[in-house]
C-alpha cells in the first residue's frame, strides 16, 4: 500500500525512517534528519527537507553519499548486487541490456570519470518524465559531463541524486504528476514541427511565419478547443488566442485547496448577474511558442501549456470563474527571422513599427510578404485593431523556465520574479590601423582587436561589482583579418542589463566612458550604435504577491529572484500591472540549447501553482 502523509508524520521516528528506506543510496541518515522537521504540509516539502539536510552536512558527507552509488552498467549490475532500486532504474532504462559494444563503451567512460573526478557518475536514468532516458542520452550525457570541472561534477552528481530519490518517493507515496505529465508531453508533441534544414539534424528551430510555426500556431489552436477553451483563433500578426469565459460561481471559493482545480459544482448558480460574462474582466497570461534556432522545447511554451492545463481542469470540473482567462501563444519574441523583438506581444500593447513590413529575411522575403503567404491581413489597421483595453484586464502574469541557473542550484523547484532587468544594446566597431604582424612592434601597434577585449575584460570586471547587472561582449569579428596582420578593425556586440534603469545607465555610462579611454591609450577610434533599449519591469507588488502565497502553499521554500532575460511580461507591463514565476531549468538551467529541460514533477508543481492564482483572484471577486 502507498505511503501518505499523515501516516509517515504520525508515525514513530524509526518506524517512519523505514518507511523511507531506500531514498538516498545506502544513506538513511539523510531521511533520518530530515523527519525531525515534521509534519510536513506536502510531498514538496519532504523532499526539500531532504536537500537541506545533505547541503548542510558538508562536502565529506556528500562525497560518501556519491562513492555509495553503484556506477552505471558496472560491476555491481553484472555480479547482480545492486539495492532493488537502483536495479529498477537501470533496467527502465535498458542498461541491463547493453549491446558488447555499448558495454565497453560505458565501461571506459565509468574508469575515465573516475580517473579525473574521484568518484562515480551519477545520472537519474528515469530522466525528467521518469519513464527513463534512452541509451542513446545516457552515453552523450556521460560524454558531456566528463569534461566538466571536478567541483561543478560534484554538485551535479547531487541534483542527480535528489532526482532519484524525488523518482522513489513519488512511488512510495503512490504519487504521479499527472498534470506535469501532460503538460510535459504537449511539449514534445508541439516540438515536432521544425524548420527545414534543422528537422533533418534533430533540431528544434521555429521561426516567425515558416510552415513548422504555422503548423504549430493551427495546433495549439486545435488544443485548446479541444481542452475547453470557448474561443481560439490565430490573429493578425499569428498570435495564437484562446478564450475561457467567465461565469457563475456555483462554490464558495477555497484558496487554501492547491491539489488543482477538479472540484464538483454542489450548489446553485448564483442570480443577482453580478460579474457576469459580459461585464467581467479577463486575467491575460500566455508565452511565445517561437524558438531560437536549434533551441529547447521549453522556453516560451512553457508559460503557454500551464494556463491551458489549469483551464482543462476548470472545463473538466464545469467550473467557471468570476473572470475570463485568455491564453496567448504569442507568435513572435526571439527575433530570429526579422528584427521585430517582441513583435506578438508588442502588438497587443499597440508597439508594432510599420517598418518591420518592409524587412527583409535572409532569402530576401519581406515581412508583409510572409504575413500575406500565412494569410495574414498584414496592414496596419488589422494590427492595431489588437491592442488591448487595459481597463478590461485585471493583469498579465506569465510562467517561463528560468533560463539560468540558480533554481538549479538551489535545488528549488519555482522562483517568484522581482522585476525584469533593464537593458540596453550597441553594436560598435573599433578602427585602428592594419599592419604588418612580424614588422610593426609592440609599441607601435594600432591593434582595433586588442583595444575590444581590453573593453570586454573591463565590462566583465564592472557588471560583476554591480549587484545583479551583467555585460557581455558576445559578437567579435575582425573584417578581411589575418594571421599576419595586427588587426585594423574589429567590429563587437555589447549587451547590458540590470535591476533597474538607473543601475543599467551608470554601467552602460562607465563602460562607454571607458571604451572612449581605450581608443585614445591606444590610438584607435570608434563608432558605437544604440540597437535597443529596455526599460525595467518590476513585479507589480500585489501580483507577486500572490505568486509568493501559491508557492507558499504548495510546501515549496519561497525564492524571489530577477530575471535577466527579456520576457513578453515586460512588454505587456507597459499596459497592466504583472508578475512571473520561474520553473527550474535542468542541466544547469541552460536554455537556447537543446539541453533546457525540466522535469514533468517541476511543471506539475508549476501548474498547481497557477491554479492558486486563479483560486486566489477568484476570492477576491466573491459573487
Amino acid at each position: 500500500m502507498p505511503i501518505t502523509l499523515d501516516q509517515l508524520n504520525a508515525a514513530p521516528l524509526a518506524e517512519a525512517a523505514l518507511l523511507l528506506d531506500g531514498l538516498y543510496e545506502h544513506s538513511p541518515w539523510i531521511a533520518e534528519q530530515a523527519l525531525k522537521q515534521r509534519p510536513f504540509s506536502s510531498l514538496a516539502a519532504l523532499k526539500h527537507a531532504m536537500v537541506r539536510v545533505l547541503h548542510e552536512a558538508g562536502v565529506e558527507p556528500q562525497l560518501a553519499l556519491i562513492r555509495a552509488h553503484p556506477e552505471l552498467a558496472g560491476k555491481a549490475m553484472v555480479s547482480q548486487s545492486l539495492t532493488a532500486e537502483s536495479t529498477h532504474e537501470q533496467t527502465k532504462a535498458g542498461l541491463t541490456h547493453c549491446t558488447p559494444e555499448e558495454f565497453a563503451h560505458i565501461q571506459r567512460l565509468n574508469a575515465d570519470y573516475n580517473a579525473k573526478h574521484g568518484f562515480p557518475f551519477i545520472l537519474a536514468v528515469r530522466g525528467p518524465r521518469g519513464t527513463g532516458l534512452s541509451k542513446a542520452e545516457i552515453i552523450a550525457t556521460f560524454e558531456r559531463r566528463l569534461h566538466n570541472p571536478v567541483d561543478f561534477e560534484r554538485a551535479e552528481c547531487l541534483r542527480n541524486i535528489h532526482r532519484i530519490a524525488e523518482i522513489r518517493l513519488n512511488d512510495k507515496f503512490g504519487f504521479e504528476p499527472t498534470l506535469g505529465n501532460a503538460v510535459w508531453d504537449w511539449h514534445e508533441n508541439l516540438a515536432r514541427h521544425t524548420d527545414p534544414g534543422y528537422a533533418e539534424l534533430g533540431q528544434l528551430t521555429v521561426t516567425y511565419l515558416t510552415d513548422a510555426h504555422r503548423a504549430c500556431a493551427a495546433q495549439l489552436q486545435q488544443q485548446m478547443l479541444a481542452l475547453g477553451f470557448d474561443e481560439a483563433h490565430i490573429d493578425a500578426v499569428g498570435n495564437v488566442v484562446g478564450v475561457y469565459h467567465a461565469g457563475p460561481q456555483p462554490n464558495a471559493v477555497r484558496p487554501e485547496l492547491v491539489e488543482g482545480l477538479a472540484r464538483a459544482s454542489t450548489s446553485s448558480a448564483r442570480t443577482d448577474g453580478s460579474d457576469s460574462p459580459a461585464t467581467a474582466k479577463t486575467l491575460l497570461t500566455g508565452s511565445h511558442y517561437d524558438t531560437v534556432r536549434n533551441g529547447g522545447k521549453y522556453d516560451g511554451r512553457l508559460g503557454i501549456f500551464v494556463p491551458m492545463a489549469c483551464v482543462q481542469q476548470l472545463n473538466q470540473a464545469g467550473r467557471r470563474l468570476p473572470f475570463a482567462i485568455e491564453v496567448v501563444g504569442f507568435a513572435e519574441e526571439e527575433g530570429q527571422r526579422y528584427k521585430a523583438t517582441f513583435l506578438g506581444s508588442g502588438a497587443l500593447t499597440g508597439h508594432f513599427n510599420p517598418d518591420w513590413l518592409d524587412q527583409q529575411d535572409a532569402d530576401g522575403i519581406t515581412l508583409r510578404a510572409a504575413m500575406q503567404h500565412a494569410g495574414l491581413p498584414a496592414t496596419l489597421d488589422a494590427i492595431a485593431a489588437l491592442q488591448r483595453d487595459p481597463s478590461k484586464y485585471l493583469g498579465f502574469v506569465e510562467v517561463h523556465i528560468e533560463q539560468g541557473p540558480v533554481l538549479n542550484e538551489l535545488d528549488l523547484p519555482l522562483g517568484v520574479v522581482t522585476s525584469i532587468n533593464a537593458s540596453v544594446r550597441y553594436l560598435g566597431e573599433v578602427i585602428g590601423m592594419a599592419s604588418h604582424a612580424g614588422t610593426t612592434p609592440m609599441d607601435r601597434r594600432r591593434d582595433a582587436a586588442c583595444a575590444v577585449a581590453e573593453l570586454a575584460l573591463y565590462a566583465e570586471q564592472r557588471a560583476a561589482a554591480d549587484g545583479d547587472s551583467v555585460a557581455t561582449v558576445g559578437m567579435l569579428q575582425v573584417p578581411n583579418g589575418s594571421i599576419n596582420v595586427v588587426p585594423g578593425a574589429c567590429q563587437f556586440s555589447l549587451d547590458i542589463r540590470a535591476p533597474s534603469d538607473a543601475q543599467r545607465d551608470a554601467l552602460a555610462q562607465d563602460i562607454v566612458t571607458q571604451l572612449q579611454a581605450i581608443c585614445d591609450r591606444r590610438g584607435v577610434r570608434h563608432t558605437l550604435e544604440e540597437t535597443m533599449r529596455a526599460a525595467a519591469a518590476p513585479s507589480a507588488p500585489a501580483w507577486q504577491a500572490r505568486w509568493e502565497a501559491a508557492v507558499a502553499a504548495l510546501g515549496v521554500p519561497l525564492h524571489r529572484l530577477p530575471s535577466g532575460a527579456g520576457h513578453d511580461a515586460m512588454k505587456l507591463h507597459e499596459l497592466m500591472p504583472q508578475a512571473m514565476l520561474f520553473v527550474r531549468g535542468q542541466n544547469s538551467g541552460i536554455s537556447h540549447n537543446p539541453l533546457e529541460s525540466t522535469t514533468s514533477d517541476d511543471m506539475d508543481l508549476c501548474v498547481r501553482a497557477f491554479a492558486h492564482l486563479l483560486e486566489q483572484l477568484a476570492a477576491e471577486h466573491p459573487n
